[in-house]
């Protein structure tokens, strides 16, 4: 049996050139904050702390630019195209499930994409409480990406 992955994908008009929103994409995290939200991360973040994850870890490996294996927050970069304008990050979080985040910049539109492969019901369980949530931060902070 295959297991279930829940999807969000985001498709937001660019309001600036794409390398100016590729710019921005990179500089997420840390002193940059997630432009959208931030306060509600770290609240996140405390509350991963409590039950024994890392929590936020405030700050990145790099200030403008996105490596694979940098750390960012509590994300760890796991993948990063420049040429085709593309990162992807696995949260560290402690989660019933994993979780990835990916931005795409294309000549016209931002495609960010949020994927969650939850483990068992109680992962189930919980995509659908947060999702509501995920969802307006997810898309407030596409939007804001793409202002440049």
């Amino acid at each position: 049996m295959t297991p279930q992955i829940f999807v969000e994908n985001f498709f937001i008009p660019l309001k600036a050139r794409p390398k100016v929103v590729w710019d921005k994409v990179n500089r997420i995290g840390g002193e940059s904050g997630w432009y959208f939200g931030t306060l509600l991360w770290k609240v996140r973040g405390s509350m991963d702390r409590l039950i024994g994850g890392i929590g936020f870890r405030k700050g990145r490996d790099r200030e403008n630019r996105l490596v694979k294996g940098d750390q960012v927050d509590f994300w760890r970069v796991i993948s990063v195209n420049d040429a085709e304008m593309q990162v992807k990050l696995k949260a560290e979080m402690l989660l019933p499930g994993e979780v990835c985040l990916e931005w795409k910049v294309g000549a016209n539109t931002i495609h960010q994409r949020l994927e969650f492969k939850p483990l068992g019901s109680f992962g189930r369980l919980y995509w659908y409480l947060v999702r509501p949530l995920h969802y307006f931060i997810f898309f407030q902070m596409a939007k804001k990406i793409a202002l440049g």
